[in-house]
């Protein structure tokens, strides 16, 4: 089974001490192509260093919404001059992780939504896709990207929307990422939407260290768990899991331009 984990975090501290294992495992278990974001600029080289020493793992580079009080605005400078060294290399594969989180209370949402239309202006002037944190934001971040029309689309990580939000996404180039949540019984709304939704516009991810599935719960997350994963959206969406590992991967290979 070929899987691609189109959204990790594995340059966290959580991997320092056993990364290299990870990896082979994943490899070992069909994951065959892993995308890092970075998160804020102390990450940047992190996450690069991580894609040039391992010929699977692929970077992204952004600034999240969550680590506002973190960012200055030279950042966003910095950022640019990141994505203009590596215009062609074939290691960066997007910018992200950026978006909106109207979730946590005191992140002041017009400083984020500056800092989103910054990032997806970067998107649109490097030929990018845009890989979206989205938290209680959906109409704010459907409203922006039909105003910047992004060519390259992107994924709204971490799908959790409505059938009408995620049609609206489809309609805008954006491939939506699965993951651990909807893996759990609680995900109710979630559960209900994915199977009203066309395969070709599903790609999976891990989230990892974070979002656990509910065969995993309390562990930490990892690329290694993707297949498993994979079995249990394939269950909700109602196709086999080869179907969907096919299918999610060709997505993001489409997506991406591998």
């Amino acid at each position: 089974m070929r899987l691609i984990d189109t959204h990790t975090h594995l340059d966290f501290p959580d991997f320092d001490a056993d990364r290299t294992r990870l990896l082979a495992n994943a490899q070992a278990r069909g994951v065959e192509r892993m995308v890092v974001l970075g998160v804020h600029e102390a990450n940047f080289q992190r996450v690069w260093d991580l894609a040039c020493a391992n010929g699977r793992v692929y970077a992204a580079l952004g600034l999240h919404p969550v680590y506002l009080d973190e960012h200055r605005p030279e950042h966003l400078q910095q950022l640019r001059g990141w994505l203009e060294r590596l215009r062609g290399d074939p290691r960066l594969c997007a910018v992200g992780e950026f978006g909106l989180d109207f979730y946590l209370e005191g992140l002041d949402k017009q400083r984020q939504q500056t800092l989103f239309e910054a990032q997806l202006q970067m998107a649109c002037d490097f030929a990018l896709p845009a890989l979206l944190h989205v938290r209680r934001s959906h109409a704010q971040v459907i409203a922006t990207l039909k105003r910047y029309k992004p060519a390259r689309g992107g994924i709204i990580h971490a799908f959790a929307g409505s059938y009408e939000e995620g049609r609206e996404y489809i309609k805008l180039g954006f491939k939506l990422g699965l993951g651990g949540a909807a893996t759990w019984p609680q995900a109710l709304r979630l559960r209900k939407t994915l199977p009203r939704l066309p395969l070709e516009s599903f790609v999976l991810e891990t989230d990892s260290p974070d979002m656990a599935p509910v065969m995993f719960a309390g562990e930490r997350n990892s690329p290694e768990h993707l297949p498993e994963i994979a079995g249990a959206l394939a269950d909700v969406i109602g196709v086999e899991v080869g179907v969907l590992a096919e299918v999610s991967s060709r997505n993001a290979c489409e997506l991406f331009g591998w």
